[in-house]
């Protein structure tokens, strides 16, 4: 078909994975397209070149993102990316927009399709081109595996000669996919686990782990709509904080896995609380890039209290596991891309009235359309109105601010006020298990 399919190599130095795979590759080349692959792309997620080229991709330089049709990253790209990318190009990758209008201004401007993967509706025709199940269930997994590391003790029961180790003692909080993998990971690995939610449904999938459900009497259900929590009143959130400021004294090993779509991460675990655990504990905070659900977490770092409990921030968890989470997400890519091929003609063909693209595309055109953020764009177009209008200083020129309103250039200058408007006054529902 003559169109084609651009892979860079992530510029992020905390970014090892790769938004293809060979699989996909051979995928994308029997569906007609041409597929380049930036030298080294996959090298972190265990995937060389020529495993690429096997499959008939072509391996180029960064500056081949400027004739491709279609673009695939793991990463939003920066304004400085987005600029050598063509006109109309397709970009898919985890755009994290809340907080970054300004680099979604960008995009529009630069006249690319964006689509956010993470808003990829939680249905059943969706469920394999689900992001955020596929990545958290790695980050759920590489919480247990890094807190066994700084961990010094063993997790399982030991019944020796010498005298009984005793089972390490694990607390998740949050029973959405990241938990229920932290879950299942832990019980697998010999420890004792217990879980808490704020949904009482929860509570079987935890038990049919092998784990111990725990919730307050006073909380009862926080369930809300579509699998999501509803906000707890303060009589709630002072009982849910009593239950765990009580169960936390008593753990080994805690972790946290709350986020809020477009919100900073909600505060469970306090200073007083970490100050009341054990020397040798750890604590593993999944949302730290997010602000953290832990106080005293800080990203990207393990710190150490003056009571001897470790606190591990690391950021991009699932990148820690990058040559199975690469896998996982690169299939994600291709089942929605997929989506949008004409298999006859073998083009591009973009439903515009589908709610897998109405839900997850942010620009298009030259605007910003994600319902969630064109509207912030709308009242910083009409106060950058007057300030542009004194600074005209000949009759001829003032018919022109008009039109230049709504152009590409105007709007990517009048997102800027909106990025800096605080997005948390959106309402926003807590995802179960708390993964955003």
């Amino acid at each position: 078909m003559g169109q084609s399919i651009f892979v860079p190599k992530e510029i992020d130095v905390t970014e090892g994975r790769v938004a293809v795979s060979p699989e996909t590759v051979k995928r994308f080349v029997g569906l007609g397209f041409d597929v380049i692959v930036e030298k080294n792309a996959g090298e972190q997620s265990r995937i060389v070149d020529s495993e690429f080229e096997k499959v008939g991709a072509k391996i180029g330089k960064a500056s081949d993102a400027g004739k491709a049709d279609v673009v695939l990253k793991l990463r939003r790209p920066t304004p400085a990316e987005v600029k050598t990318y063509k006109k109309g190009a397709l970009v898919f990758a985890s755009m994290d927009p809340y907080g970054n209008e300004g680099d979604v201004a960008a995009m529009a401007s630069a006249g690319v399709t964006a689509f956010a993967m993470e808003f990829m509706p939680r249905i059943t025709r969706a469920q394999s081109m689900d992001v955020l199940s596929s990545q958290a269930n790695l980050a759920g997994y590489r919480a247990v595996i890094d807190a066994a590391a700084e961990y010094d003790r063993a997790l399982p029961m030991m019944m020796t000669a010498a005298g009984t180790v005793p089972a390490a003692k694990v607390f998740v909080m949050g029973a959405g996919v990241a938990g229920l993998q932290a879950i299942a990971t832990a019980r697998r690995l010999g420890a004792v686990v217990t879980a808490t939610d704020v949904r009482a449904a929860a509570g079987e999938q935890v038990q049919s782990l092998g784990a111990k459900f725990i919730m307050t009497e006073a909380l009862k259900d926080a369930s809300g709509e579509g699998g999501y929590a509803r906000e707890l009143t303060d009589e709630e959130k002072k009982a849910q904080a009593e239950l765990v400021a009580e169960h936390i004294a008593k753990q080994d090993i805690v972790i946290t896995t709350a986020l809020i779509p477009g919100r900073p991460a909600p505060r469970l675990v306090s200073a007083d609380m970490v100050k009341s655990m054990k020397p040798g504990s750890i604590i593993v905070d999944l949302a730290v890039e997010r602000g953290g659900n832990v106080e005293g977490a800080k990203a990207g770092e393990v710190v150490s209290t003056a009571n001897g409990v470790k606190i591990i921030g690391h950021l991009n968890v699932p990148g820690r596991v990058a040559a199975s989470a690469s896998l996982l997400y690169a299939k994600n890519l291709y089942t929605f891309l997929e989506t949008m091929v004409d298999k006859e003609k073998k083009v591009l063909a973009v439903d515009m009235e589908d709610e897998l693209v109405k839900a997850t595309m942010l620009t298009h055109d030259g605007k910003v359309v994600h319902p969630n953020f064109v509207d912030t764009a709308k009242p910083a177009a009409k106060a950058a109105a007057p300030k542009k209008a004194p600074a005209r200083k000949t009759p001829a020129r003032k018919p022109a601010a008009k039109p230049a309103a709504g152009s590409a250039a105007t709007k990517k200058t009048a997102d800027k006020p909106a990025a800096a408007s605080s997005t948390a006054d959106k309402p926003a529902a807590t995802k179960s298990g708390g993964e955003s």
